[in-house]
């Protein structure tokens, strides 16, 4: 079976492994494969307008963009290579801007890779009116943060035309905090407000009550005036920004321990279910904590957020093979 990956074009673009013979293979029930095409595959997938945007997990491959009017037929416009010891696996559009992470890999992800000496992780803001020729308005830089192993720049974000919701690294913190950077003149960000979880603020004076960057933002997502951010083995946390020069901290959930995964997403359902509002909480599996019970996989949480001081999970899911000892 090859380990190539293609993108498989329904409603929507997705990413998907594809057999030797270029040809996608089980799919969902009711979805039928209009295309394939050859690429490396993704870490997210944006459509805006029939251009699809694919951010890549490994370089030298960072953004391709396809037209895929005709679903048939994607195209390859154009792409954004990224250099050694780096990724830019994220991408976010909003009419004709694209924004783009780029990150410095952590010393286990680089597999012996140096990024340049000139290289800073941050956000990449391209003009896109032009698909096949993008154009970069400027680049937004973290801090360096020298020395640290664990990877360095924007990792994932959230973006609504003005507003990006980022997870930095920056000086004076351990691990990516949740930052607001308005985009009103896309060349000029300028940062609103940001927030971290108590023990990140070394420069404070701060002293974290887990190891190395266990407890870091993984990314944002924004529904109404919150925040709904997965916060790695710090679980997830609601921020209210009705002020974004402050966010609040509303409340929060952390099951790592016991459970031994990170929380990679907490996304707002956006419509309520039995008039009671919930997030999708999603762990991933992967730098799983020690000392911690064997599971065979990460779980998918239901969390009742209608009171939402209290966060009370009501439900998971996990993959029918795991034993009843190993599930929640």
């Amino acid at each position: 079976m090859s380990k190539s990956k293609g993108i498989r074009e329904v409603a929507y673009v997705d990413i998907r492994s594809a057999g030797g013979d270029g040809h996608q293979h089980n799919c969902s029930a009711g979805m039928q494969p209009l295309s394939w095409t050859d690429c490396a595959g993704g870490g997210q997938v944006v459509v805006e307008r029939n251009i699809a945007y694919v951010g890549n997990m490994r370089n030298p491959h960072g953004t391709l963009i396809f037209d895929v009017k005709d679903p048939k037929h994607p195209k390859l416009l154009s792409e954004i290579n990224m250099p050694k010891g780096t990724h830019s696996h994220k991408v976010r559009v909003s009419g004709d801007i694209m924004l783009t992470n780029r990150e410095v890999l952590s010393a286990k992800n680089a597999r012996g890779e140096t990024p340049p000496d000139d290289f800073h992780g941050g956000l990449g803001i391209y003009d896109v009116s032009n698909p096949a020729k993008p154009k970069l308005i400027t680049l937004w830089q973290t801090d360096d943060q020298p020395g640290v192993e664990y990877a360095r720049g924007v990792h994932r974000f959230d973006f609504d035309g003005r507003y990006a919701y980022i997870s930095p690294t920056m000086d004076g913190y351990l691990g990516n905090i949740v930052m607001i950077l308005d985009l009103k003149d896309p060349a000029k960000p300028q940062e609103v407000g940001r927030w971290w979880m108590p023990g990140q603020h070394l420069a404070g004076g701060e002293q974290p009550a887990w190891r190395g960057a266990a407890h870091k933002c993984h990314h944002p997502l924004r529904y109404g005036n919150r925040l709904y951010t997965s916060y790695w083995h710090g679980g997830f946390v609601i921020l209210d920004i009705d002020d974004m020069a402050q966010p609040k901290f509303v409340s929060g959930l952390d099951w790592s321990p016991p459970f031994p995964w990170p929380t990679h997403t907490a996304l707002r359902i956006p419509f309520k279910i039995k008039n009671r509002d919930f997030l999708v909480v999603s762990d991933e599996d992967v730098v799983r904590l020690p000392d911690c019970p064997p599971h065979n996989s990460a779980f998918l949480w239901m969390v009742d957020i209608t009171d939402e001081k209290h966060p009370a999970v009501v439900a998971s899911f996990q993959l029918e093979d795991i034993p009843p000892e190993q599930q929640p």
